[in-house]
């Protein structure tokens, strides 16, 4: 008589691979070097609004070192302590911002709401001013080139921090429903990037067109 084969059970070569340390396919991957997607995608369109920054300075150093032209222009007159008094206002907002950050780490809520809604007041009132400015200013961007480069990067930057108001409106709001916590502040954090970056491209702007 034949012997009677004994059935191997389902998956021993699998198993007998797995002891001799052989693997197939690709290796499983690592999470820990991986950017998370959110952070991936602020840092890659904080990238290109340089660029675009990058380009209006670039026609800016232009008319002032190329074309040795002088600036503000001729007859014009620029409010640099108004400016300088809403570049405090605009700097004050990213400690708020900072503040309502280290707050929802520690599990203060009370910190997180309360920084959230002072930035948000704070971004208003530079956004306020800008606009003020405008309307007494006493020349329009078609005036001169060198007035249409003030225009185009004043009014730029005022176009990104208006953006920011209305992301951080939302995580205002979210912050007052409880929608962060110690272990989920992800939402805070990323906008968070985006506004920091606002207020130190205003520094850029504010030095470059109003200080030098």
């Amino acid at each position: 008589m034949e012997a009677a084969s004994i059935p191997h059970p389902a998956g021993h070569g699998e198993h007998a691979r797995a002891d001799t340390g052989e693997h197939h396919g690709p290796p499983p991957a690592n999470r820990s070097s991986r950017v998370e997607a959110p952070l991936l995608g602020m840092m890659l369109f904080i990238i290109s609004e340089v660029m675009i920054f990058g380009a209006f300075f670039t026609a800016y150093f232009f008319i002032r070192i190329a074309e040795g032209e002088a600036w503000p222009g001729p007859g014009t007159h620029l409010p640099v302590p108004v400016a300088g008094m809403n570049t405090a206002i605009l700097m004050s907002s990213s400690f708020t911002l900072h503040w309502a950050e280290k707050s929802i780490k520690n599990g203060n809520r009370f910190g997180l709401k309360a920084g959230m809604f002072t930035t948000f007041l704070l971004g208003c009132t530079f956004l306020f001013v800008q606009i003020n400015e405008y309307a007494n200013i006493g020349f329009a961007p078609q005036d001169h080139a060198q007035q249409t480069i003030f225009y185009s990067l004043t009014g730029l930057h005022g176009a990104h921090v208006f953006i920011g108001l209305l992301i951080l409106l939302s995580v205002t709001v979210r912050a007052f429903r409880g929608h962060y916590s110690p272990e989920s502040h992800r939402g805070v954090e990323v906008p968070g990037i985006y506004w920091h970056f606002v207020d130190i491209m205003w520094i850029v702007v504010y030095t470059t067109v109003y200080i030098l």
